[in-house]
């Protein structure tokens, strides 16, 4: 207990030098942390295998949780119908369509800018017609746009006269029937439309189809609601752009018209046609079994009276409702158009659109 007994010589020569050892100890050390060449090829081996096949045995989700997440709102989507879309956004019996491509998706939140100053957007639905504008619009606002396959070719559905735009167009007709047919009202609009006032106060009384007249000739302020007369190629020229409908036989029975009037007049290389003067016909040989309502020209007046007329303009003042810029064609033409106006409403108020800053 407080001494030690000594160590004999064989002791000692079997007690390790603490010099020898910490240096046997360090090179010892060393040793085990060099990689041979074979030992680099069996880890590279290993990470390979690892990659390939580890992912198909099941891979923790969270490693994967934004491309899976993705994936499943972008099936979630695909699967949406029209029908579903619908009975969600409607309010009142009531929804507002239009038809969209990913190229117009500036003019999708100018419309909407508008309609939301009026309280009136959530029962917007955007019908897209290609799936970037699909999963585009339903990140941003859930449940408010639906795709009825099959997506038309969106690269050549853009150019006014083109065969992709009138096979862009020609879907409208039954778009518009199926929402019928499950009980609604339906507005349709273009979206290189402004509303500056509220158009339901407009939609008087229980007609079957309201409607707009394309024609730039001033009207009197008191004029006829009834179907103008034919024209000279033998039906009126009536906007296809802007159109209500209630679910009523007479309704359905237009849009069957309409889409029969398509199907017999189809776009060629000779005659470059589009769905309104399908549209047009379909009025007319109907028109003594549909109750048809034209509203006033005042409220929603053409492009080519609007934007062409200034004295009608000022004589109308505070008149206007939903403004439509037509009689002009081409993106960056429409847009200088509505920015010279006042009507470009996009660069300075995005966030009144329900989609926000696209």
């Amino acid at each position: 207990m407080g001494w030690e007994a000594p160590r004999s010589d064989l002791q000692r020569s079997l007690s390790p030098n603490p010099l020898l050892s910490r240096r046997s100890s360090s090179s010892s050390s060393s040793r085990s942390f060099i990689i041979t060449p074979t030992a680099l090829l069996l880890l590279l081996s290993l990470l390979i295998i690892l990659g390939v096949f580890l992912p198909w045995a099941g891979m923790p989700d969270f490693l994967f949780s934004s491309n899976s997440n993705t994936s499943s709102q972008h099936s979630k989507w695909r699967d949406y119908t029209l029908a579903q879309a619908a009975s969600f956004v409607a309010k009142n019996g009531t929804v507002i369509v239009c038809a969209v491509s990913h190229p117009y998706l500036p003019f999708l939140n100018n419309w909407l800018i508008s309609i939301a100053r009026q309280k009136h957007q959530d029962k917007v639905l955007v019908i897209a017609e290609d799936y970037a504008t699909l999963f585009k619009v339903n990140q941003r606002w859930p449940g408010h746009a639906v795709l009825v396959p099959p997506a038309p070719d969106s690269q050549t559905a853009h150019k006014f006269g083109s065969q992709g735009f009138f096979n862009f167009t020609s879907r409208r007709p039954r778009h518009l029937l199926h929402i019928l047919e499950l009980g609604y009202n339906v507005m349709y609009n273009d979206v290189d439309m402004v509303w500056l006032a509220d158009p339901f106060p407009y939609l008087q009384g229980s007609h079957d189809v309201y409607f707009t007249d394309d024609m730039a000739a001033v009207k009197p302020l008191n004029h006829s609601h009834d179907l103008p007369p034919p024209g000279k190629k033998g039906r009126p020229y009536i906007c296809s752009c802007m159109i209500f409908l209630r679910p009523t036989r007479g309704a359905k029975l237009v849009m069957k018209k309409w889409i029969e009037e398509l199907q017999s007049q189809p776009w060629s290389k000779a005659k470059k046609a589009n769905d309104q003067p399908g549209f047009n016909w379909a009025l007319n040989k109907t028109a003594g079994e549909v109750d048809l309502y034209l509203l006033p020209q005042a409220a929603f007046p053409t492009g080519g009276l609007y934007f062409k007329n200034k004295t009608w303009v000022q004589e109308t003042k505070g008149m206007h409702v939903i403004i439509h810029n037509n009689y002009i064609t081409g993106f960056e033409k429409k847009i200088k158009r509505f920015h010279d106006f006042g009507l470009w409403l996009v660069d300075d108020h995005a966030l009144e659109s329900p989609l926000g800053r696209l």
